[in-house]
C-alpha cells in the first residue's frame, strides 16, 4: 500500500515538474507539427487501463491524418505515414511528453505496462490480464528492451503476426515482472534506464 501511495505521488511531481518545465519546448513541437502538415499538433487514441478502464491517451502527432485507418502497428525506420518532425519525435521519445497529462489525470503513470488498443488487450489470457491491474506508464522494461521494436517488425514477412504471438507475449512478461514487485527503487530505476537509453545511447 505505501509503494502505491509514494509512486502516485512521485507521478503527480514529476509530471507536473515536467510539464512546467518542458511548456516550451512543447509549444515549439506543437507549432512545428502545425506548419509541417495538415492536422493537428495532439492526436489521442483509445487505451486500455487499469481495471480494464478505457481512456484517451495523449501523443504529439507524428503522422499524417487518418494514418491510423491503415494499421495500428508502426513497421520499420521509414513508415511512410510518419511525418519528417514525426520520426525525429519517435527517435527521441518525445511525442510520448503529453502523456505527462495523462498521468496528472491518473490514467498513467510514469512507469508501468505501456498500454494496448482494445483490439490487443481483448488476445490476452488470465496471466497476462494481470498487466491491468496497476496503471498503465509511459515508460516501462519492455519499451527499454524492445526500443528497437519497430525494426525488428520492419523486418517481418508478417509483422502483426509477429507482434501478437512473439513481441506482444514477451513484453507482457517483462511487464508482469514490474506488477509482481511494484516498488519504488524499481519504479525510479526504470527512469533513470529509460532517460539512459534516451540521451546517452544517441
Amino acid at each position: 500500500m505505501i509503494n502505491k501511495v509514494l509512486i502516485r505521488f512521485f507521478d503527480v511531481i514529476i509530471a507536473a515538474t515536467g510539464i512546467i518545465i518542458l511548456m516550451p519546448v512543447f509549444v515549439t513541437i506543437a507549432i512545428i507539427i502545425m506548419f509541417e502538415s495538415e492536422g493537428g499538433a495532439f492526436y489521442r487514441q483509445t487505451r486500455i487501463g487499469k481495471n480494464y478502464k478505457a481512456f484517451h491517451l495523449f501523443k504529439f502527432r507524428s503522422m499524417y491524418p487518418d494514418s491510423a485507418k491503415k494499421g495500428l502497428l508502426t513497421i520499420g525506420n521509414h513508415d511512410p505515414r510518419i511525418t519528417g518532425i514525426g520520426q525525429f519525435l519517435r527517435s527521441n521519445k518525445l511525442d510520448e511528453l503529453p502523456q505527462m497529462f495523462n498521468v496528472l489525470l491518473g490514467d498513467m503513470s510514469m512507469v508501468g505496462p505501456r498500454p494496448e488498443v482494445r483490439k490487443y488487450v481483448q488476445l490476452y489470457n488470465q496471466e497476462q490480464r494481470k498487466v491491468l491491474s496497476i496503471r498503465p506508464g509511459i515508460t516501462d522494461l519492455a519499451s527499454i528492451y524492445y526500443a528497437s521494436e519497430n525494426e525488428i517488425l520492419g523486418r517481418s514477412n508478417d509483422p502483426e503476426n509477429m507482434y501478437i504471438n512473439i513481441i506482444m507475449p514477451e513484453k507482457i512478461k517483462l511487464n508482469l515482472l514490474y506488477v509482481e514487485k511494484y516498488n519504488l527503487r524499481l519504479y525510479f530505476q526504470i527512469i533513470f534506464r529509460t532517460l539512459s537509453e534516451i540521451f546517452l545511447v544517441k
